[in-house]
C-alpha cells in the first residue's frame, strides 16, 4: 500500500501506542525519528509528542526550524504542559490535548495535511494492481474500474490502509459501519462476498479470511 503524499515525520521514537494506532488506522505513512538529524527528504508534516520530555520535544521543533524544514508541526500535549506553549507559537502549527480522542487527532492530522498544500493533490491507496481515489471514491483493479457501493468501497478503503492487518468482523463493523450500527456480523461476511466476486477470481485473494478471527487485506509483514 502506498499514498500519494509524503510520509509524516514522528517524534519520539518510539512513539506513543495511541498514536501509531490513529496513523495506521489513517492510512498515514509516517517514520519515528529520535532527532531532528536523522530527517532526510521530502516530509508532509511532523508530529511531536510533548508530555514525556518538553524540553526535547521543543528542542526537537527548534531544531527542524534551523535545518530549513519548512513543514507544520502538531504537538500532542497534556493540559499539565499548556504554559509550555507560551511564547513558542513559532514552533507549531497546531496542537491536541492529551488524552485526545481519535476523531479529534485524525481531524487535526486532516487540518495539517491541507496546510502541507498536499490536498491539493490527489490522495490515492495503492496495492498491487488494486488503486482507490479517495477523493473521487473510483476504485480500479489492473486499470478496470470497480463497481461498487458506497459501503463495498468504505470496507475496501479500510482495509487496504491497512495491508496484512487482521480485523476482527466486530472491529469492522464498528469502524466502518458505525458504532451505532445495529446489524451483525453477517453484514460484514455479505459485504466480503461481493467485494471478491467484483475483485474477480485472480484478485479476490487480496482478502483472506482468517479463521476464528476475522479478515485481513493483503499480505502479513512475515509473507512478503
Amino acid at each position: 500500500m502506498t499514498t500519494v503524499t509524503e510520509p509524516l515525520l514522528v517524534f519520539p521514537d518510539p512513539p506513543p501506542p495511541e498514536l501509531v494506532r490513529t496513523l495506521d488506522l489513517g492510512g498515514y505513512s509516517w517514520k519515528a525519528v529520535g532527532n531532528a538529524q536523522d530527517p532526510e527528504g521530502r516530509w508532509l508534516g511532523a508530529v511531536v509528542a510533548v508530555d514525556e520530555s518538553p524540553e526535547d520535544a521543543f528542542g526537537f521543533c527548534r531544531a527542524l526550524a534551523r535545518r530549513g524544514l519548512d513543514i507544520p508541526v502538531l504537538l500532542l500535549i497534556s493540559g499539565a504542559h499548556l504554559d509550555e506553549l507560551e511564547m513558542r507559537d513559532d514552533l507549531y502549527a497546531d496542537f491536541c490535548l492529551t488524552p485526545f480522542h481519535q476523531r479529534e487527532l485524525e481531524a487535526r492530522l486532516a487540518h495539517l495535511v491541507w496546510r502541507s498544500g498536499a490536498a491539493l493533490r490527489p490522495e490515492l491507496i495503492e496495492y498491487g494492481p488494486l488503486v482507490l481515489n479517495v477523493e473521487t471514491y473510483q476504485a480500479s483493479i489492473t486499470g478496470r474500474p470497480l463497481d461498487l457501493t458506497y459501503m463495498e468501497y468504505e470496507l475496501l478503503k479500510f482495509l487496504a490502509s491497512s495491508p496484512g492487518k487482521v480485523f476482527t468482523r466486530e472491529t469492522l463493523l464498528s469502524r466502518v459501519w458505525g458504532y451505532d450500527y445495529f446489524g451483525g456480523a453477517r453484514t460484514v461476511d455479505v459485504h466480503v462476498r461481493r467485494l471478491r466476486a467484483k475483485l474477480g477470481e485472480e484478485h479476490a485473494g487480496l482478502i483472506t479470511t482468517v479463521r476464528s478471527v476475522g479478515y485481513r487485506f493483503g499480505l502479513s509483514r512475515w509473507e512478503r
